[in-house]
């Protein structure tokens, strides 16, 4: 069975990184599917963040990397996967996550959405979050890949 795990990984958190070796424990592989969003304006390059991703996700049985634009449901049918995996943190994300879920399933009937409770030391993590204690030069290698610490040390550097 294949997951998709979409997402704008920006950057990839430690959360992220334990939904994935869960969700290929779960279902044997994890797809994840960096979102290329041009309303948005990311903290790093998709090229970087894919990267971020294939380095922090080596050796994880599974586990592969694509990007995509548009919809999440025409790029879980583009992949052949069996369904959307979705981290929830806390209670205030189910609602969000619940009506992406209803959406999906609207446009693809057939594709299920899977929830994962992210587990309680990441909780309090997420992108957000962790752009902003770097970008007060506060510590972030207990949330972040090292890679991803590197590369967030070397961006607030300036």
């Amino acid at each position: 069975m294949k997951a998709l795990y979409p997402g704008s990984f920006d950057p990839l958190t430690l959360g992220h990184l334990d939904l994935i070796k869960r969700g290929c424990e779960l279902f044997g592989e994890v797809l994840i599917a960096v979102i290329e969003n041009p309303s948005k304006t990311p903290t790093f390059t998709l090229d970087k963040r894919i990267n971020q991703i294939t380095h922090s996700t080596h050796g994880i049985n599974g586990a592969h990397v694509c990007s995509y634009k548009g919809l999440t449901v025409d790029c879980a049918k583009q992949n052949n996967a069996d369904l959307i995996l979705r981290g929830l943190r806390a209670m205030s994300d189910f609602e969000y996550e619940l009506q992406i879920a209803h959406t999906n399933r609207s446009l693809n009937e057939r594709l299920e959405t899977i929830f994962l409770a992210t587990s309680a030391r990441h909780s309090f993590l997420s992108s957000s979050v962790v752009k902003e204690v770097a970008r007060f030069g506060g510590k972030v290698n207990h949330m972040v890949p090292k890679i991803v610490a590197n590369d967030l040390k070397m961006l607030y550097a300036n």
